[in-house]
C-alpha cells in the first residue's frame, strides 16, 4: 500500500510499504477514504519531537471497514467509520472512567496511545491506503447511512471538533459564563464554537493573525488581535477587570509572540492572567516530553517556566 512516511525533519514521502493487516482478533482493517493533516503532524514534520524515521503519519482518519477479527462483534465489514485519534482499550481503569486519552493498556508504561504519533505507541498512522484499528469495537465510531456524502463533516469527529469541545469541558464551562480561547486555529475555532453551543455569554478568541480572527468573528466570537502583548489587557477590559470565567489553551508549545519568536510558556501564563480567580483553564494544545528542536533549554526537556504562584486560585 502507499503511505506517507516520516524520514526525518522536514522530509516525508509517499512510498510503498507492506499492507496493514489484522494482528489480533480484536482488530479491524479500514480502507481510508479521508484523512486530515493536523497541526500536531507539523510538530513531527519540523523535527520537534522524537518521532522515529520510517513511521507512517496521520491520526485523523475515517474510512470503510474491509475486514474484522474473530473477536469483533459490533463493527461489521462494510461499515463506514470515523476513528478518534486516541487509541483505547475500553476496559482499563482510565477508559472505564471515560478518560480514553489516557488508556493504560495500549501504550505500556505510559498513559495514552494514538495513531502515527511520537511517543504514543506502535500504531501506524492513517495517511495511507489502509489502517489497522486495535480494539475495533471500542475505537470505531460507526457512521449512519449516507455518511459518504458528508465526509468533510464527519472526519472532524476524529480530532478537531471533539478536541475543541474537550477544552471547554476541561475548563468547566457552564451556560452563561464568559470564556477566552487562546488560538484561532482549527481547534481554537472549534473550542469557541463549542462554547457557543454550551451557552457561553461571551466568547473571546485571542490570536495574532487577522485572517484567523476573521473566521472567529464569522461564528460569532469576539476577536482579540494580540499585538504588542495586549491580549490580556483586552480580555480584562471586556470583562470589566474581572477576567474571563474560563479559558482554553489551543496553541501548545510552539506558540509565538507578536514578533514571531517562539515563547513556549506564553499562552499558559497569559491565560492565568486573563482568567479570573476561581476560574478554570482547559489545556488541549500539545506540550510534549521532549522538544529536540527548541532553542529554549527548558523546552528541550519538555519543561515550562510557569508562573505557578499566580495560579493558586485557578483550576487547571
Amino acid at each position: 500500500m502507499k503511505a506517507l512516511v516520516y524520514n526525518g525533519p522536514r522530509d516525508v514521502s509517499v512510498v510503498d510499504v507492506p499492507d496493514a493487516k489484522l494482528e489480533k482478533s480484536t482488530d479491524a482493517l479500514v480502507r481510508i477514504t479521508t484523512t486530515n493533516i493536523c497541526g500536531s503532524d507539523l510538530h513531527m514534520y519540523e523535527g520537534r519531537t522524537d518521532m522515529q524515521a520510517g513511521r507512517i503519519l496521520g491520526h485523523e482518519n475515517m474510512g470503510e471497514v474491509i475486514e474484522v477479527g474473530k473477536a469483533v462483534d459490533r463493527v461489521k465489514v462494510g461499515d463506514r467509520v470515523c476513528l478518534p485519534f486516541n487509541v483505547g482499550c475500553g476496559f482499563c481503569a482510565n477508559c472505564e472512567r471515560g478518560l480514553t486519552g489516557y488508556c493504560l493498556t495500549c501504550n505500556p508504561g505510559k498513559a495514552g496511545a494514538a495513531y502515527g504519533f511520537a511517543g504514543m505507541g506502535p500504531y501506524e498512522g492513517g495517511q495511507a491506503e489502509y489502517l489497522r484499528v486495535p480494539y475495533a469495537d471500542f475505537n470505531c465510531l460507526v457512521l449512519p447511512k449516507g455518511s459518504e456524502e458528508k465526509e468533510n463533516d464527519y472526519v472532524m469527529l476524529s480530532d478537531v471538533f471533539p478536541t475543541g469541545y474537550h477544552a471547554t469541558e476541561l475548563a468547566g464551562l457552564m451556560p452563561g459564563e464568559t470564556v477566552v480561547v487562546y488560538g484561532a486555529g482549527p481547534v481554537g475555532l472549534m473550542a469557541a464554537y463549542s462554547a457557543m453551543i454550551k451557552g457561553a455569554s461571551k466568547v473571546m478568541v485571542v490570536d495574532p493573525h487577522k485572517d484567523r480572527l476573521a473566521l472567529a468573528e464569522k461564528i460569532g466570537a469576539i476577536a482579540i488581535h494580540d499585538v504588542e502583548g495586549s491580549g490580556v489587557a483586552q480580555v480584562l477590559e471586556l470583562t470589566k477587570g474581572a477576567g474571563a470565567d474560563r479559558g482554553c489553551e489551543c496553541v501548545g508549545y510552539q506558540c509565538c509572540n507578536n514578533k514571531g519568536h517562539e515563547v513556549p510558556n506564553q499562552t499558559m501564563n497569559n491565560l492565568v492572567k486573563a482568567v479570573k480567580a476561581t476560574g478554570g483553564i482547559g489545556v488541549v494544545g500539545v506540550f510534549i516530553p521532549k522538544d529536540p528542536g527548541a532553542e529554549d533549554a527548558l523546552a528541550k526537556k519538555g519543561h515550562l517556566a510557569f508562573n505557578f504562584g499566580t495560579t493558586a486560585n485557578c483550576a487547571i
